[in-house]
């Protein structure tokens, strides 16, 4: 057993696991972890805030099936960077949050920037947990990747006293952890695909983790075999070519009318992956609570705490998505699939029409930018978002050719999209990566660009500018109208702060004008910003607002 300080252990044990980079923000309390990784080639991306690295983290997480890794030092840095942890929760995404602590005698004392990790991460996490002997560390690590990746992916904290870290202990060597299985059964899989095969008006919603390749060439396999109609959940789209024609739209915010009265007109419903959460369910009000579906809804999850949580299945299983759907397509039959043609069909129109671009009322149209921008890139590029009305824009419009493709929060969080970016476009250095922000949402994490910048991510980063808490401002005028408050932002010159970080920056103002400066963006060699100016009148698909 090779005798090595707490810090080396734990290096070792993320070497072994195959980190190929760690996102942080450096503290005082986690130096010697630092200094030991001056001796393995694992990067270090020194980040500008921990809501960034967290973020990043995150995303890394969603791109690779595997944890992201963010270090932050103890107190503040913890807390700032529990945002990105809360998305790793809600979006089911295998993550690793690694946080210096106070020494161990001084535990208890409140003592400088001490924090409860247990406690304060309650609820935020999988699992929160101290390493307080170095001879454990590798039997803990192997503990933070299994409860990361396995039943339903999620976050988990791990505190690292300072004087841990540099205490010297025999351990044995880290191995890699190798993920649990979690698979459909023979008789389980033909059980459901004669379901499917009986079922005259089905539907196959897909979302959650652990989907890969050969999966999703199952599930299109699947479709045409089965004359099945596909609908994505909440801000997965990338799942399924939304060019195919079989693919009915995504189950979520502002979901196409069509949509709704497909899963509520649907026979059988067989859920392979989502959790069915609030976004996904309308509020809950798509189907009662808890009956609605009881007879009609086959639902599979990798966590089991998921099934039945709110509605009741006809049929619950515990099971990784991806592998489940490969066994599923493998056990169908043709069924009514030729008497199914008029359902896909009907399904398939109805997403046509919702993703024909509306007029507006400004010079700047996103929903003819991101059909056209897709039309181009739909293929190749990656887009990601925060959270706001900006957002609706990208997600209705943009046609999803390849996945990963994707990056956005179901958690709602602002600041996200330019950081995704930056651990999209380290990850994916030959594939095109686009920042879709609000001007509100780019400002939570706008020092970012200079870890952009720092680390040769050339990502470009498209802000949408309308001078306002644009959401939050349309729900004010609905419930109070004409009285605004809280919701104005007077904004800088966003093209001449990405130059400043050492960005190209470019201004659009009008809708014709977004392509030229999105080709010269992408070619800029560097990391690009296009600020673009939209009237806050036009506040999201089919909406207008009426400024008071």
């Amino acid at each position: 057993m090779p005798s090595r300080t707490g810090a080396q252990h734990l290096i070792a044990a993320l070497s072994a696991n195959g980190v190929e980079r760690i996102y942080g923000v450096p503290g005082e309390s986690y130096l010697a972890a630092l200094d030991a990784l001056v001796e393995v080639d694992i990067p270090f991306i020194q980040c500008r805030h921990e809501a960034g690295a967290a973020n990043m983290a995150e995303a890394h997480g969603k791109l690779t099936g595997r944890p992201g890794i963010c270090f932050v030092t103890r107190g503040p840095g913890a807390t700032q960077a529990a945002v990105g942890v809360h998305t790793a929760l809600q979006d089911s995404t295998p993550m690793i949050l690694l946080v210096g602590q106070v020494r161990r005698e001084d535990e208890g004392r409140e003592a400088f920037q001490e924090l409860d990790y247990a406690q304060a991460f309650a609820g935020l996490a999988k699992a929160a947990f101290e390493i307080r002997d170095p001879a454990r560390v590798p039997e803990m690590m192997m503990r933070a990747f299994a409860l990361a990746m396995n039943g339903r992916p999620g976050p988990v904290v791990v505190g690292l006293p300072e004087d841990m870290l540099t205490e010297i202990a025999d351990a044995p060597e880290a191995a890699a952890l190798v993920p649990a299985r979690s698979e459909v059964s023979a008789e389980t899989a033909h059980e459901i695909a004669a379901m499917i095969d009986a079922a005259e008006r089905p539907v196959m919603m897909v979302g959650g983790p652990g989907w890969r390749d050969e999966d999703r060439e199952a599930l299109h396999d699947f479709a045409v075999r089965a004359n099945c109609p596909i609908l994505t959940s909440f801000r997965v789209k990338h799942l399924f070519d939304n060019a195919h024609s079989h693919y009915g739209g995504e189950a979520g915010i502002g979901a196409c009318p069509a949509v709704v009265t497909a899963l509520r007109e649907a026979d059988l419903i067989v859920a392979v992956g989502p959790r069915l959460g609030e976004m996904t369910t309308q509020s809950y009000d798509l189907f009662d609570v808890p009956e609605g579906v009881a007879d009609r809804l086959v639902h599979i999850h990798p966590g089991g705490e998921e099934l039945g949580r709110v509605y009741r299945p006809k049929l619950a299983v515990t099971a990784q998505a991806g592998p489940a759907l490969s066994a599923i397509s493998a056990a169908a039959k043709s069924g009514n699939a030729a008497a199914r043609a008029d359902w896909v069909k009907q399904c398939r129109a109805a997403y046509d029409a919702w993703i024909e671009p509306v007029e507006v009322t400004g010079d700047v149209n996103p929903s003819i930018i991101w059909r056209e921008t897709s039309d181009k890139l739909g293929g190749q590029a990656i887009m990601t978002n925060g959270a706001g009305n900006f957002a609706a824009w990208l997600h209705r419009y943009w046609v999803h050719r390849c996945c990963p493709s994707q990056l956005a929060p179901t958690s709602g969080a602002m600041g996200y999209g330019l950081p995704a970016a930056i651990a999209a476009k380290l990850h994916c250095p030959d594939r095109p990566v686009i920042a879709v922000c609000g001007d509100g949402d780019f400002m939570m994490a706008a020092p970012e660009l200079a870890t952009a910048v720092q680390h040769g991510a050339n990502i470009v980063v498209c802000v949408f500018d309308n001078g306002a808490y644009g959401t939050i401002r349309m729900h004010q005028e609905r419930a109070y109208p004409g009285r605004v408050s809280g919701t104005d932002l007077s904004n800088p010159d966003f093209k001449l702060m990405a130059e400043a970080c050492g960005c190209a920056g470019y201004f659009v103002d009008r809708t014709e004008d977004f392509a030229d400066a999105l080709d010269q963006a992408l070619n800029a060699g560097k990391p690009a910003l296009i600020h673009v100016k939209q009237s806050l009148a036009d506040i999201a698909p089919g909406k207008t607002l009426t400024l008071s």
